[in-house]
């Protein structure tokens, strides 16, 4: 299930308990919960943002060894990181200088993640929640995710979507696969579940709804 309500203690207690995580996630086998709670734990406390930033930086700079399994786990979270909050502009301007640094050698995996996170900072814009355990899967792998939409009168579409597309985007794509573009209706996606079904606001980004079904 995704992650849910929790209490925190002091701003500083909890930089520490998120730079012990980083520590267990070099070795840690299946790094995706722990990765999802330090998301969480930024999400909850804003001002954590920054530093987690700086401690990724710092820990991709010179890993101890590099293209290991930690300095991968490293480089994952950190495009998780980019594509649920922007850093403060003086931490962006350093991040930025770090993946340049890093891109000099293309043919490294990490410097193909550090092209990804690149791109994915110029349209990040925050999140209302923080990437679903199949979205972290995704981005640990630099690939998008399939989402299925049922359609009123017509067979389920799976549209392919990142972390950045939006229900607007979508509705776009699957009026045009009906081919429907000339009809005078209007389209949006709905949000259903046992309880409740609801409009998703055009603006709405596709990966937020999906952390909320999980």
């Amino acid at each position: 299930a995704a992650p849910g309500p929790r209490s925190y203690t002091t701003l500083r207690d909890e930089a520490v308990k998120l730079f012990n995580s980083l520590q267990q996630l070099e070795s840690e086998r299946d790094p995706v919960p722990l990765m999802q709670g330090v998301l969480q734990t930024c999400l909850d406390l804003p001002p954590l943002v920054d530093e987690i930033y700086c401690q990724l930086v710092k820990q991709t700079t010179e890993p101890a060894a590099p293209g290991g399994q930690g300095d991968l786990h490293y480089w994952q979270l950190l495009t998780c990181m980019s594509c649920t909050f922007l850093p403060s502009p003086p931490i962006l301007h350093f991040l930025r200088f770090h993946l340049d640094r890093r891109s000099r050698f293309p043919a490294s995996e990490m410097a193909k993640y550090a092209c990804f996170i690149r791109e994915a900072l110029g349209k990040t814009k925050g999140r209302e929640c923080v990437p679903s355990l199949e979205e972290i899967l995704g981005l640990m792998r630099r690939q998008e995710m399939i989402c299925t939409v049922h359609c009123p009168g017509a067979p389920a579409c799976s549209v392919a979507i990142s972390s950045h597309t939006t229900a607007e985007e979508v509705a776009r794509e699957l009026v045009s696969r009906l081919g429907l573009s000339q009809s005078p209706n209007l389209f949006a996606l709905y949000e259903q579940s046992r309880r409740r079904e609801q409009p998703v606001a055009s603006a709405t980004l596709l990966a937020d709804v999906l952390t909320r079904f999980e």
